[in-house]
């Protein structure tokens, strides 16, 4: 089980970059594919109003262990009595790989040194998840104040090869570069594993 959920997330991630958007000389958002086509894009408003959390959200005070970006300013602080991480080797894209110790929980980092609008990185996730699983949707969207800094927070869903899955991440972009930091797993599992996915992505901080 634990192989089939990372082999869905890889399959969505390495997606990440297969689609580029671009803004037309008439100000339309088109979708530029790698074989050299392209198409109006029209299933992510990125007009619509996305409300900014009332609440505050801090790192855990058992994420000790800070582990910096090569590539931005980003870093992220981690609970290494319950998280294990590397560097990322089953996806070119992202930069660190992460794993629940003995659970079916991971996450990842994919950092760039470019800097994307972060409701663009949202509609990029959106894209290659429908890419890849065409029931994919945006379930939940939120800004949110983290350790000081603006992200976006984000809950999208789907089905792949009959397997429910969820990410739920935070989407960041400065002068830097980008980011987006996620935690994944089964749709049947996020409650369970609620409170860990929680005090890993408020780990996220800019430095």
């Amino acid at each position: 089980m634990k192989f089939i959920f990372a082999s869905v997330f890889i399959l969505l991630t390495s997606l990440s970059y297969a689609n580029q958007k671009a803004i037309t000389d008439t100000g339309e958002e088109v979708i530029l594919h790698s074989d050299g086509t392209w198409e109006y894009s029209k299933q992510y408003d990125q007009k619509k109003d996305i409300a900014l959390s009332s609440e505050v959200f801090k790192k855990s005070e058992y994420s000790t262990f800070l582990l910096k970006s090569t590539r931005n300013k980003t870093a992220y602080w981690i609970n290494t009595n319950k998280w294990s991480f590397k560097k990322a080797t089953s996806n070119a894209e992202a930069e660190y790989e992460f794993q629940l110790k003995g659970g079916d929980l991971w996450g990842m980092s994919i950092s760039e040194g470019i800097t994307i609008p972060i409701e663009s990185l949202a509609a990029v996730a959106l894209e290659n998840a429908k890419a890849a699983a065409p029931d994919a949707k945006i379930v939940s969207q939120e800004y949110r104040m983290v350790n000081g800094v603006k992200v976006l927070y984000m809950e999208l869903e789907g089905t792949l090869q009959g397997i429910d899955f969820k990410y739920l991440g935070y989407y960041y972009s400065d002068d830097s570069g980008s980011t987006q930091y996620i935690a994944y797993t089964g749709s049947s599992l996020v409650n369970k594993y609620k409170s860990e996915i929680v005090d890993f992505l408020n780990g996220f901080v800019v430095q």
